[in-house]
């Protein structure tokens, strides 16, 4: 199958040869056999400082720019990220803080596919339970499905697939229906995207973050 979209794929580790690492590149060559055009990126390249209000008055951090603009320039992105004490790690958390910044909102209608991969019996997969809150908050359109690679230490086989063809399998299907809908969305016009950060609150400066974008045609 043919596809025409391009998306953003980075693990959310900054040990280069992480497990999740790993599971990135496979997922890399996965989409790349089905013509999606993979901009594969390094966690390293979207470090930032911790998030400070008063550091934000000098300006958002070069990582933070680099990820929204390759955000910007994607039709959805996928994410490999480790379960750091039952949660996401904390300098992804503090990326997707200091990113959310900046006007538009990047996160906002982006497609999403998330996945991890952890030594654990259960894969990673309440890390990634963490992760949704934050990007849905942000008006991404997380995909149902997660893959959770469990034992992921002896799960990889010497030519970097998954050793159970089963679980090989259910990857590729999954990220294959993931696909469809991000071609739909691509595709199909959208009368309106909005983004409302407090919903409910009193309209004032300070929490006042609501986003209108125009048709789509």
């Amino acid at each position: 199958m043919e596809s025409n979209v391009k998306v953003l794929l980075f693990a959310a580790s900054l040990r280069a040869d992480s497990l999740n690492a790993r599971l990135a590149s496979l997922v890399r060559s996965v989409l790349e056999r089905r013509g999606v055009e993979v901009d594969h990126a390094a966690m390293s390249g979207f470090d930032c400082p911790s998030f400070d209000q008063d550091r934000e008055a000098e300006g958002l951090p070069a990582g933070a720019q680099r990820l929204r603009d390759r955000l910007a320039a994607c039709d959805a992105f996928l994410i490999a990220s480790p379960e750091y004490n039952g949660s996401m790690p904390g300098v992804l958390k503090n990326t997707i803080d200091w990113t959310s910044r900046f006007r538009p909102q990047p996160f906002n209608g982006k497609q999403a596919f998330l996945m991890s991969a952890s030594p654990s019996m259960a894969g990673g997969r309440a890390g990634l339970w963490a992760l949704r809150v934050p990007l849905e908050h942000l008006g991404a359109r997380v995909y149902p499905d997660m893959f959770s690679l469990a034992q992921a230490h002896t799960a990889f086989s010497e030519e970097g697939t998954i050793a159970d063809e089963m679980l090989q399998r259910r990857l590729e299907s999954t990220l294959g229906c993931f696909l469809e809908l991000v071609e739909a969305a691509k595709h199909y016009p959208r009368i309106k995207k909005e983004w409302v950060e407090f919903l409910g609150e009193k309209t004032d400066a300070a929490t006042d973050r609501v986003e209108l974008n125009a048709v789509n045609r």
